[in-house]
């Protein structure tokens, strides 16, 4: 037996009272818009969310936002104007120089403007050393709270995944913010 078993069995046997687990509702907030409310916390983030409708199309929509891109990856079959497939190249030191990544997100969270993003594609460098980063997401799937969103993923089985509201800052003790410091200088949310 080792220390740590030792220790928990001599907390155990002197235990002298034990209690079930209080049960627990966490009252929090549920916004009466709940995509409006996503909306303007991306944009207090840095981010920016952009509406699709059915009738757009996708490529044409990216080239609108990230005009000057040239070397777009992305692994969508629905994205054509993507460059390369980022899930084809053999390193990802050749992600080198991306200037748009277009990935899917899973859900939104209404509270933080946060979007979770599964590891859907081969390297997750793709995340951060893009210079601009569009988020494809269906805008039926947003929570409330944060407390929702792990709920949600809790049950989920996955090797990585991140939440991301809005670009890479950082600011310094005389509060200069700085964009793009450790990931994308911009974001933009595609709610389709």
């Amino acid at each position: 037996m080792g220390s740590r078993e030792e220790i928990l069995g001599n907390i155990r046997k002197n235990t002298l009272f034990s209690f079930e687990k209080p049960s627990y509702e966490i009252d929090s907030i549920k916004y009466e818009d709940k995509l409006q409310a996503f909306c303007d916390m991306l944009k207090v983030a840095g981010g920016q969310p952009v509406f699709m409708s059915p009738d757009d199309d996708l490529d044409k929509l990216i080239s609108r936002l990230y005009p000057d891109a040239k070397r777009i990856a992305s692994n969508l079959p629905d994205v054509k104007c993507a460059v390369y497939n980022p899930d084809e190249i053999e390193n990802s030191r050749e992600l080198k120089n991306t200037d748009l990544s277009v990935v899917s997100g899973a859900f939104g969270v209404a509270e933080n403007g946060a979007v979770w993003i599964p590891l859907n594609v081969k390297y997750k460098a793709l995340y951060f050393i893009s210079e601009s980063l569009v988020i494809l997401l269906d805008k039926r799937e947003i929570v409330h709270t944060m407390h929702e969103a792990y709920k949600r993923i809790s049950g989920e089985r996955y090797g990585y995944g991140l939440f991301m509201s809005g670009p890479s800052k950082t600011a310094d003790i005389e509060q200069a913010l700085v964009f793009g410091a450790h990931g994308p200088m911009s974001v933009s949310v595609v709610l389709y």
